[in-house]
């Protein structure tokens, strides 16, 4: 089953727990599905638009002094993978990488994003290059 079948399958639950607030955070995240062009999106489509709907909540949380925990994030992200941590990242690097086919240390984001996809946001990979 696709991620995007499960939000519709949680929404319906969500409906029938008379879960008002859930509800109507699923009823976004489904209505910014069809706004795009297909009707059923790939789950990597789909973590990218729930990426950034978190991403925009907390900006938005952090201009108006708001709790960067509210529900919203809490629902929205538990559709999104577990993140890799600094410290997987930074193994993975020093465990595959050779920086001496690159000529700089960032060079190397790419085959990195490449291993770790949606787990893994490009500023921490970044922060962890220029630690290196």
């Amino acid at each position: 089953m696709g991620l995007q079948e499960q939000i519709k399958k949680d929404l319906t639950a969500a409906m029938k727990a008379k879960d008002e607030e859930k509800k109507s955070i699923l009823r976004v995240i489904m209505g910014e599905f069809g706004r795009q062009a297909g009707k059923e999106l790939p789950d990597a489509e789909v973590i990218k638009i729930i990426k950034k709907l978190v991403k925009s909540e907390k900006e938005v949380l952090a201009q108006s002094g708001g709790d960067e925990t509210n529900r919203f994030v809490e629902v929205a992200e538990s559709y999104l993978p577990r993140m890799a941590t600094e410290d997987e990242i930074a193994a993975w690097i020093r465990d595959n990488i050779d920086f001496s086919q690159f000529k700089n240390k960032m060079q190397a984001m790419s085959p990195i994003m490449a291993h770790f996809g949606a787990s893994a946001e490009g500023n921490t990979v970044k922060k962890i290059l220029q630690e290196m």
